[in-house]
């Protein structure tokens, strides 16, 4: 008999999530090595042994802080609020989409510390273990996205104070074609490229290392630039002043509900994937204390200070700087603007390795396990975040809110609702771990795929569809029905909920798992 002890927790220290967690198992060498030459194993997606899991809350916590102070948390309230905003609802609503999202992000972390097991192998007990890989590449290539959102970012910054030590104006570069960006932009997109995949290289322990280091640097930082935008604006400025600019509550209704799902959508790529970092915590209570405390609270500050520097620089400068990058290069002090465009590099460095690479290197070594490492997985991530032209998404609010966040969260959240219907309700949180592994086994369903998971993920993607065609322009918006342009504003809700349900509802339906003949 296979070796996974599972004991009912009690409940978690807080009582925002009511549910017996199964603590961690362990997984044998023994029977490891019963599926070791498997073509669905190799040691990266092995299950992590006890004695390996020595992530603590605290590190959980300052990964969360690490990866929430970056330049699209500090700009996150100025697409809001160039939406129509004021400031207090703008953080107000970062604040409420990162308490919603923090539910499934616990949630789907607890598979990962209680088995050891990474977001790609959890994926087969619902998906088959074929089937697994398509919900994996859809989130990679989200984080591929991402990555390449970040490395553009962090290439600016080394582009920038580039221009100050050699004395060039970026504002006179010359573009190349097709690509829009001239080739001194392009070679520090390159740099900043380069080094994400050196630290990623060097392993977890590395990415553990990075980010307990830059964490209370980084905080030091904000309260650095909030500290300044104080002093120059004699307060914090006059765009705290500022009304919305919605005439009717409906208005402000459209535009809430949009950007509660974009901030929802901004970490559901991770909410998704979380059993890649809590699968190395000790616990369960150190997971989730460690996620609560380093998520809403970083988000919604950090944000916040995007916000009260933003009012400053109307003062000082006569107009609104988003962009910390373009804002520090204004300082006087070179030194200074050269120590704190690093620090941005850094901060971007720390978010972009973890957010945007992790998930995308397990998920492609799942692919193929036995040709495909970790290592591979990650190149192979960053070459696709390489190609996508980031700067084409970033160039205006409507298209990196509307089309971007919203749009790929109307993928991630049915498979986010299908995993917890599979693991909390259709499994009751029970896993044969061995299982996972072997092509013919409890989980291979109809030759690797589960027809129900996918049934219940187009079902979960299909009443989004039209609202998105229309944001992206792809069709006119007055072809589509008024009433799916406004679920389009709930998509990460919708599909989450219609997936979930219909999951479970075809589970109830095919009956029990039948190992080798189960149609689902």
């Amino acid at each position: 008999m296979w070796g996974y002890r599972p004991r009912a927790l009690p409940v978690t220290p807080t009582e925002t999530f009511p549910v017996k967690l199964i603590e961690k198992t362990e997984t044998s060498l023994e029977e490891l090595a019963a599926v070791r030459e498997t073509t669905l194993f190799n040691q990266d997606l092995a299950p992590i042994r006890n004695v390996d899991r020595t992530w603590s809350k605290w590190n959980i916590a300052a990964l969360w802080v690490a990866m929430s102070v970056s330049i699209p948390t500090y700009t996150l309230a100025s697409g809001l609020m160039a939406q129509g905003m004021n400031w207090k609802q703008a953080i107000i609503t970062v604040f409420l989409g990162n308490i919603i999202v923090l539910i499934p992000m616990t949630l789907n972390a607890c598979p990962g510390t209680a088995y050891g097991i990474p977001f790609p192998v959890l994926l087969r007990s619902s998906f088959g273990v074929w089937g697994s890989n398509i919900p994996a590449i859809m989130r990679g290539l989200v984080a591929c996205g991402w990555f390449g959102i970040q490395t553009w970012i962090g290439g600016m910054a080394i582009y920038t104070v580039a221009a100050l030590l050699m004395g060039f104006d970026p504002a006179e570069r010359a573009n190349l074609p097709i690509l829009g960006i001239s080739a001194g932009q392009l070679l520090c997109f390159l740099i900043f490229w380069v080094m994400n995949i050196a630290v990623i290289l060097k392993g977890m322990e590395c990415i553990k290392w990075l980010e307990n280091l830059s964490a209370p640097f980084l905080l030091a930082i904000g309260l650095g630039l909030l500290a300044w935008a104080y002093q120059v604006a004699d307060g914090f400025g006059p765009l705290l002043k500022e009304e919305d600019k919605f005439v009717t509550r409906g208005e402000f209704f459209n535009a809430f509900t949009a950007g509660l799902t974009a901030m929802v959508g901004f970490w559901a790529t991770l909410s998704l994937n979380i059993p890649d970092f809590s699968r190395f915590a000790r616990s369960q209570r150190d997971q989730i204390i460690g996620q609560t405390l380093g998520l809403p609270l970083t988000m919604a500050f950090y944000s916040g200070i995007g916000v009260i520097v933003t009012s400053a620089t109307l003062v000082v400068y006569g107009e609104a700087i988003w962009n910390p990058v373009e804002l520090m290069a204004r300082f006087d002090n070179t030194g200074l603007v050269i120590f704190a465009l690093i620090t941005l590099s850094v901060a971007t460095l720390s978010t972009n390795i973890a957010a945007n690479i992790v998930s995308p290197a397990n998920d492609f070594s799942n692919l193929w396990p036995r040709r495909i490492s970790f290592r591979t997985g990650a190149i192979i991530a960053g070459g696709i975040g390489l190609c996508i032209f980031p700067w084409k998404i970033l160039e205006n609010a409507d298209r990196y809110i509307d089309g971007w966040m919203i749009g790929y969260s109307a993928l991630l959240g049915p498979i986010g609702g299908i995993m917890i219907a599979d693991y909390f309700v259709h499994r009751r949180q029970r896993i044969k771990v061995i299982e996972l592994y072997k092509p013919v086994g409890e989980y291979t369903y109809t030759h690797g795929f589960s027809l129900t998971a996918f049934a219940a993920l187009i079902i979960g993607i299909l009443p989004n569809v039209p609202g998105f065609l229309a944001k992206v322009n792809m069709i006119p918006v007055e072809s589509v029905p008024t009433f799916f342009l406004g679920i389009y504003n709930f998509a990460w809700f919708i599909g989450f909920i219609v997936a979930f349900s219909a999951y479970l509802a075809g589970k109830a339906f095919f009956g029990p798992a039948r190992t080798g003949q189960n149609p689902n």
